[in-house]
């Protein structure tokens, strides 16, 4: 396959060629029959000259033969009746008679005839030209005759001019051609150069040619498309990013789900097989047993009702039902609960104990809960609650919260690994984060690693007070 200025040069040198011919033939023809109405005007002015000359007295061989030599014509006179009076290049005895020649019926007609033909007598092809006299009350045909091969040595020379100065342009177009290809040939050579390092992982972005008009508006396209093609890596970059992190986040999920009810499951199917295997067992220890497989029944319950309570809140299906609440004993009721299992653990509730917010009961025991728990879980000293009426605080004085975890542990199935933090499922303040945002409330959460921390629930609406 030819590059592009291989094509251009080919195609440049078959319209010059075809021009040239086509521009040959048209300026031979012109140029011919040019010199053909230039020759037959001189051969006229001649004649003319020579008719002033001849009178009764003139002997008409010897003026024939002066011509032949002074003008290097050949000149024939002819009577009325065609008869050969004189003749410069032969003996006139010897030739035919002329009254029904073209050219001397043409002169009897019309006064002055032309023809071009053959003559037997030189063996040459002439111009014959010949004009009607009356002379001593006589006519007579004065014809003047001159090679055509004259002619076209003339019509020769001249096209060889021409053709030089064709040939010269030809030089200076196929110059400029030559300069213009290589030009274009840069341009294209950038293009593809910029097209090739699209498929590089350095990618230029920009591309710009002021070479004209059509190459400024292609490589303009071209800088669009190839900023165009970079933004889509990017996105797909980040996209696969992401994908990365979900598939990490699903492998965190299925650990955590498994590590969180292998302890259940396993303490149900231990108990359970326990009982199947001893039908005679103890009635105190059947009963201690089936309360620990109906209490780790209950935690795989509240474990379901947990990922399917986040399930909701992520895709905004979770309604409330608002209602009155007095905070300060739903926070005692949520403690109550929680020391169950925390028997050695005290709790300090300050602040207002009248205020009332309006709240879903059902979703702020989870909030509540989650943030005594987690008080509960990673401090050894008394946690502090109070209450007043923008918000309430849950303090501990425990391990704390590293920076990097303190950003992301909202964030769901985050589960921090430094220290001893660790949020089981990584659910609990996932869910705490949502439901206060689904009720226009706002957590701040304050901490320091091995001081402890400080979760805040801010109301964004001003709370009410009974008195």
């Amino acid at each position: 396959m030819l590059k592009f200025h291989q094509i251009v040069l080919r195609k440049f040198l078959t319209l010059f060629l075809s021009l040239f011919l086509i521009i040959g033939a048209i300026v031979y023809y012109w140029t011919y029959e040019f010199y053909i109405d230039t020759t037959k005007k001189d051969l006229s002015q001649d004649i003319e000259l020579l008719s002033l000359s001849i009178n009764q007295h003139t002997n008409l061989d010897k003026f024939a033969q002066e011509v032949k030599n002074r003008l290097h014509l050949r000149l024939t006179i002819v009577d009325e009746k065609g008869n050969i009076l004189a003749e410069s290049h032969k003996n006139k005895s010897m030739m035919d008679n002329h009254k029904y020649r073209d050219e001397i019926v043409q002169a009897r007609k019309n006064g002055v005839g032309y023809k071009i033909r053959h003559s037997k007598t030189l063996n040459e092809d002439l111009l014959y030209v010949v004009k009607k006299f009356t002379i001593n009350n006589k006519i007579i045909y004065i014809r003047l005759a001159e090679e055509i091969k004259g002619i076209q040595n003339e019509i020769f020379t001249l096209g060889i001019k021409i053709l030089a100065a064709i040939i010269i342009f030809f030089i200076a177009i196929l110059t400029a051609s030559y300069k213009i290809n290589k030009e274009i040939e840069y341009e294209t050579n950038k293009i593809v150069d910029f097209l090739k390092s699209l498929t590089k992982k350095k990618k230029s972005t920009y591309i710009a040619s002021d070479y004209s008009e059509e190459f400024n508006y292609i490589t303009k396209l071209l800088t669009k498309v190839s900023q165009i093609i970079v933004k889509k890596e990017k996105q797909k970059s980040k996209y696969t990013q992401r994908l990365q992190e979900a598939n990490q986040q699903k492998d965190d999920i299925i650990s955590a789900i498994s590590h969180e009810f292998k302890n259940p499951i396993a303490v149900v199917n231990g108990y359970a097989q326990t009982l199947l295997d001893d039908e005679e067992i103890n009635p105190n220890i059947r009963k201690k047993f089936l309360q620990k497989i109906h209490k780790n029944g209950l935690k795989l319950s509240n474990l379901i009702d947990t990922l399917r309570l986040s399930i909701k809140l992520d895709s905004q299906q979770q309604k409330l039902k608002k209602q009155k609440i007095n905070l300060y004993e739903l926070i005692n009721e949520c403690v109550e609960n929680i020391k169950i299992n925390y028997h050695d653990r005290e709790t300090l509730i300050s602040g207002e104990k009248n205020l009332v917010i309006e709240a879903d009961e059902t979703l702020f025991s989870i909030v509540v809960s989650n943030l005594i728990e987690n008080a509960y879980k990673y401090s050894e000293d008394e946690v502090h609650i109070k209450i007043n009426e923008e918000s309430f605080e849950v303090v501990d004085t425990g391990i704390g919260i590293s920076k990097k975890d303190l950003e992301n542990i909202t964030q769901k199935f985050y589960r921090a690994h430094t220290n001893r933090w660790n949020n089981s499922l990584g659910l609990g303040l996932f869910l705490v984060n949502n439901i206060l945002k689904l009720h226009n409330f706002k957590l701040i959460v304050k901490s320091k690693q091995n001081e402890g921390s400080t979760f805040s629930v801010i109301f964004a609406t001003p709370s009410l007070t009974n008195k």
